[in-house]
C-alpha cells in the first residue's frame, strides 16, 4: 500500500489509540495490513446473520449499524458505528456472524483478512490488547442499549441516543457535541429505541419545544447539553473514552 500523508487505515489506528498506547512500530504494522477498499451504498449489508465472513470490515466513511430480525420480521437496531470502527472484529474468532451489519449511509470500508489480524495480534501484544479492548467497549455499549430500551421511558431513550451520537462523533472528529449530523431516519430511530416512528417524532418535538435541541432534516443542534444529558440519563462512562487502555497497557507491559 502507499505510504502517503493520510494512510487508508489511519482511522483504525486513531480509534485503537483511544484504548491503548501504540508506538510507531505498532501503528506502522496496523497501517501495513493487507486490505481492499470498497464503496458501499446505503442499506448494503456488510455481514449477515449466519454468514461465515473472511474479513474484518473497517468503516472509513459513512455510518453503519448492527441489527437482528425477530421471527415476526421486526428489526431491532443494536448499535451505531462510524469512521474508525472495526465492525466485525469479534467474527475473527467466532467465525459465524450472529447478527446483521448494514450500511446506514453510503460510505467506504476496508476489508482486512482475518488471518492478517490473527498474525498481527500474535506478533504485537499492544495491538492485541487494543483489539480486545475494542470488543469489550462494544459489549459495554450493547449493555447500555439494553437498559435504554428496557428501562427508560420514551423521552429519555431518545435524549440518551442523541447524547451518545453527539459525543461519539465529537471524539471521531466528525462534528461537535452541540452540532452534528443525524444519519438516521425516524423509522431507523424507532428501531433503535423500540418505539413507533410516530412516537419518536412526538418525543423529538417535545425535546425541541423544551429548548433542548433544534433539528433539521439531517442535523441536530443541542441547545443545552447539560439539560439534555440529564433528561437522557446519560452518563458517558460506558463509552470508556477516558480510560486510555490503562488495564490493557499494564497487561502488555507485563508480557514484554
Amino acid at each position: 500500500m502507499s505510504r502517503d500523508a493520510d494512510p487508508i487505515l489511519q482511522p483504525m489506528v486513531n480509534k485503537l489509540r483511544l484504548w491503548q498506547d501504540l508506538d510507531g512500530d505498532d501503528a506502522s504494522a496496523l497501517l501495513a495490513l493487507p486490505h481492499v477498499v470498497r464503496t458501499l451504498k446505503a442499506g448494503q449489508l456488510v455481514a449477515w446473520d449466519g454468514d461465515k465472513p473472511q474479513h474484518c470490515c473497517l468503516l472509513l466513511s459513512g455510518f453503519a449499524f448492527r441489527h437482528k430480525i425477530a421471527g415476526s420480521g421486526a428489526r431491532q437496531i443494536l448499535s451505531l458505528h462510524l469512521r474508525g470502527d472495526v465492525l466485525d472484529l469479534h467474527n475473527a474468532l467466532l467465525r459465524i456472524a450472529d447478527h446483521n451489519v448494514q450500511m446506514l449511509t453510503a460510505g467506504e470500508v476496508a476489508m482486512i483478512p482475518f488471518e492478517a489480524i490473527h498474525e498481527l495480534a500474535a506478533a504485537r501484544l499492544r495491538v492485541a490488547a487494543a483489539f480486545w479492548y475494542e470488543t469489550l467497549v462494544d459489549g459495554s455499549i450493547f449493555r447500555e442499549w439494553i437498559v435504554n430500551v428496557g428501562r427508560r421511558d420514551a423521552r429519555t431513550r431518545i435524549a440518551h441516543l442523541l447524547c451518545e451520537l453527539a459525543l461519539r462523533q465529537e471524539v471521531a472528529g466528525l462534528g461537535d457535541r452541540l452540532s452534528y449530523e443525524m444519519p438516521m431516519t425516524q423509522e431507523q430511530l424507532s428501531d433503535a429505541v423500540g418505539l413507533t416512528p410516530v412516537h419518536v417524532n412526538r418525543m423529538l418535538m417535545n425535546l425541541g419545544n423544551d429548548g433542548l435541541i433544534h433539528r433539521s432534516l439531517r442535523s441536530i443542534t443541542v441547545m443545552d447539553w447539560d439539560a439534555l444529558a440529564k433528561v437522557g440519563d446519560f452518563e458517558p462512562r460506558y463509552l470508556h473514552l477516558d480510560g486510555r487502555g490503562a488495564a490493557t497497557a499494564d497487561l502488555a507491559r507485563a508480557a514484554e
